[in-house]
């Protein structure tokens, strides 16, 4: 049985953890431990640089798990947290999900650094289980070593766990069904910020997205392991928050620009609303569609990502997003201002699998994928970029804050259009000059470890010049960032 008022502190800071768990075993049947329904796992989690802290708020018993029932044990050592499931009579590893939080970003900022404490609803999602588990959560230290920081008894037959319809009002589509949910990578597109009058839009919206999902590699090539649903609950506002500009909506999951206090960031704090409408079609993966023109986006790790969709950006923050909240794919970019601090230690190689601390040159990550004869580090163009990337942020950002000052002044709406038009152009145009200076690189299409990435110019190193992970555009993944969607698609086959 669970104490929903359990609270357990990670001493981070002084290096204590729970006690380590038993060996994993070698392999765990599904049907020995679990039934085929899923467990969700409400909890909160809070902090600031140094304190963290989880406690449950609610357990569920909710619909089929999605989820592959052979590959039951994460191994990609990818995200900033694992979430484990031990039986609690043998200590046996019956299940294992590596992942990223909102939380996890909070701590790099700068009022966490000053102490201010932040708590964030989180979900973890878990196989039901037959009889008591320990649930646990590992989160890694100054290092990268994984260390167990919470730790807790569920009994599955439990009174406390809920067991309640769903909620009523959520519209389902089924944009894609390749077959059976247990081996597919089932994927559910939230609609934010679409009225009742714009349910029509949602789906058009809904189809040209998934369209163009499977337009590109690796997805084109592995289309028969996704299912895609559409999942609609009307909000009473067209579009979301922008606390920067000053305008405010009341909509169905939340979703705000100005995540983290970064003006493109899109994020939602409302967790238990997105849960529990998700929860109408069976997911592995959650995309947030909103409706909104201006540019904005994310992607957290096995969280979920989110996109706008009638920026001329749309199409590349869609698959982008996907690439961080799915793959576990790291930023490449290095320039665009953000509100991290020191997002990835130095001295220290991150889990990421498209970025390097490249400590040891001789033995890169992505070596298997090394252009015969490229040196490592790649020398590259980079000293002219940053001259030219530069002046662009320059100008941006002076931009954006003539905009976000325009709408919360209440000037007129022909004078916001202008500004707002000559952003769209602005970008356009370095947009296509960026393209150019890379079509013109003598370092195109080689694979090395090219200097600036996650955020750093200086100590990280990305693996091709170019990729959608680095720069705007309808372009593909580097052959590096391919391959670990690759694997991670095949992690959900059977």
């Amino acid at each position: 049985m669970f104490n929903i008022a359990l609270l357990a502190f990670a001493l981070v800071a002084a290096g204590v953890g729970l006690p380590p768990a038993a060996a994993p075993p070698t392999a765990v049947k599904f049907d020995d431990f679990f039934v085929d329904r899923t467990m969700r796992v409400d909890y909160f989690h809070g902090g600031d640089e140094k304190r963290e802290f989880f406690s449950i708020d609610q357990i569920y018993d909710q619909g089929i798990w999605a989820g592959s029932r052979t590959r039951l044990l994460d191994d990609f050592d990818n995200g900033r947290y694992y979430v484990k499931v031990y039986d609690a009579a043998s200590q046996a590893l019956l299940f294992s999900r590596g992942f990223d939080t909102i939380f996890g970003e909070y701590r790099t900022t700068e009022p966490a650094a000053k102490g201010v404490l932040r708590t964030f609803h989180e979900t973890a999602l878990i196989p039901f289980p037959k009889k008591p588990i320990r649930f646990a959560i590992e989160a890694r230290g100054e290092k990268n070593q994984l260390r167990e920081v919470f730790g807790q008894q569920i009994d599955p037959a439990s009174y406390f766990v809920r067991r309640e319809a769903l909620p009523k009002g959520v519209q389902v589509y089924t944009s894609l069904k390749s077959g059976d949910p247990h081996g597919k990578v089932d994927v559910v597109v939230v609609g934010e910020g679409y009225t009742a009058a714009e349910a029509k839009k949602y789906k058009r919206d809904l189809d040209r997205y998934v369209r163009h999902f499977f337009s590109v590699e690796p997805f084109a090539s592995k289309k028969k392991s996704f299912n895609f649903y559409g999942v609609l609950k009307p909000s009473q506002d067209s579009g979301i928050d922008e606390p920067s500009h000053g305008s405010y909506k009341n909509t169905a999951v939340g979703a705000s620009f100005d995540a983290l206090d970064s003006e493109r960031y899109v994020l939602t704090e409302d967790n238990r609303a997105l849960r529990d409408i998700a929860a109408a079609a069976p997911y592995d993966a959650i995309y947030i569609m909103v409706n909104s023109a201006r540019y904005g986006g994310g992607g957290i790790y096995n969280l979920y990502s989110t996109f706008t969709t009638d920026n001329q950006w749309s199409k590349y923050i869609f698959i982008h997003e996907f690439g961080h909240s799915f793959g576990g794919l790291a930023d490449e970019y290095y320039s665009s201002a953000t509100s991290y601090g020191e997002f990835y230690a130095k001295g220290v190689e991150p889990t990421e699998p498209n970025i390097t601390a490249l400590l040891d040159p001789k033995n890169l990550k992505w070596r298997a994928l090394l252009t015969p004869g490229t040196a490592v580090p790649t020398p590259w163009e980079k000293a002219d970029y940053d001259v030219m990337d530069k002046a662009y942020q320059k100008q941006r950002k002076e931009l954006n804050e003539r905009i976000a000052k325009a709408k919360r002044g209440g000037a007129a709406k022909a004078e916001v259009a202008r500004l707002v038009a000559e952003s769209e152009a602005l970008s356009a145009a370095n947009g296509k000059k960026v393209d150019a200076y890379m079509a013109k690189s003598a370092f195109k299409g080689q694979v090395g470890a090219f200097l600036g990435a996650g955020y750093s110019s200086e100590g990280l190193y990305r693996p091709m010049l170019d990729c959608i992970m680095f720069n705007r555009g309808e372009k593909p993944f580097c052959k590096v960032c391919a391959g670990a969607l690759e694997r991670a698609i095949a992690r959900y086959e059977e």
